[in-house]
């Protein structure tokens, strides 16, 4: 199984255009909180109905995981911004059926044109999941990595991927 810094690595070859970084920090948030809304219906109440499971919670605690099996404080992170994806989706998906539709559905595909044009007009390259599909689960940690980045934080990290992606 492949590193952290493999992971991250692999992905930023994808994305050397800082416009390109730029639309991803609009476009995978978009597409994450879609998906959290979309995947919050079917909803089973559990713990004597004090919480609502949803494929949502299931599908971003699984992810969690992931994240921690990578790296324990960036999946710590990761899992904040996970339980905060699966509210909002809570959230959407106990609006109208028309409301939470045009929340997800708007939401996701906004997210993608974003993706799409950071891709297309300034990397002129294909996404990164179209050669690994574990680009999708990468892409929203490497919005959070990059954000580190931007803080000054994780050096180390960033010479390593940047030397790596470089090639």
């Amino acid at each position: 199984m492949r590193t952290l810094t493999d992971q991250l690595s692999r992905y930023a070859e994808y994305h050397r255009d800082r416009r390109n970084i730029a639309t991803h920090f609009v476009g995978i948030p978009l597409i994450v909180l879609a998906i959290a809304a979309l995947l919050s219906r079917p909803a089973w109440p559990v713990l004597s109905g004090s919480f609502l499971l949803t494929p949502a919670w299931v599908l971003f605690a699984l992810a969690t995981l992931y994240y921690l099996w990578l790296d324990v404080p960036l999946g710590i992170g990761m899992g904040v911004v996970s339980v905060l994806s699966a509210a909002f989706g809570q959230w959407a998906a106990s609006q109208s059926t028309w409301s939470w539709l045009a929340i997800g559905l708007g939401m996701f595909v906004t997210g993608w044109v974003f993706q799409f044009i950071g891709h297309v007009r300034y990397e002129h390259r294909k996404p990164a999941f179209v050669d690994d599909i574990v680009g999708l689960l990468i892409g929203p940690l490497f919005i959070l990595v990059e954000l580190m980045f931007g803080l000054g934080l994780m050096r180390d990290l960033h010479d390593a991927i940047e030397t790596r992606a470089a090639r």
